[in-house]
């Protein structure tokens, strides 16, 4: 097996699991959340999970906010589906790719001459 392979299975893992606990979660300050990927460090002693969210700027840092209070509750579901010696600390990273590819798309739409437009 290589080095790269179990940290690849563990990230998924962790993935599945956490898509199906977020929505679980009690806090009213998590709004809409996709997860959207995991990556687990080499070690597997840390996982930064990538998610997704809607709203404006307070609602998706109260989002972030409630993902970090909630990190222990997160890390016990983990280990009781996952049998590793040590559970990795979780850290959320907001995903902003999205955001990020729409306002390329803006920019280009602005620089774009009409003709090419049409097509």
């Amino acid at each position: 097996m290589t080095g790269g392979a179990r940290p690849s299975r563990v990230s998924e893992e962790f993935r599945e699991i956490l898509a199906e606990e977020i929505p679980r979660l009690k806090d009213p300050r998590i709004g809409f959340v996709t997860v959207v990927g995991v990556r687990v460090t080499p070690d597997l002693r840390r996982a930064r999970v990538f998610y997704t969210t809607m709203g404006d700027e307070r609602a998706r840092r109260a989002t972030a906010a409630a993902l970090r209070s909630a990190r222990g509750h997160l890390r016990k579901v983990i280990g009781d589906q996952v049998r590793m010696k040590v559970l990795p600390d979780l850290e959320f990273e907001e995903d902003e790719s999205v955001e990020t590819a729409d306002r390329i798309e803006q920019l280009l739409q602005q620089v774009r001459p009409p003709d090419e437009e049409s097509r």
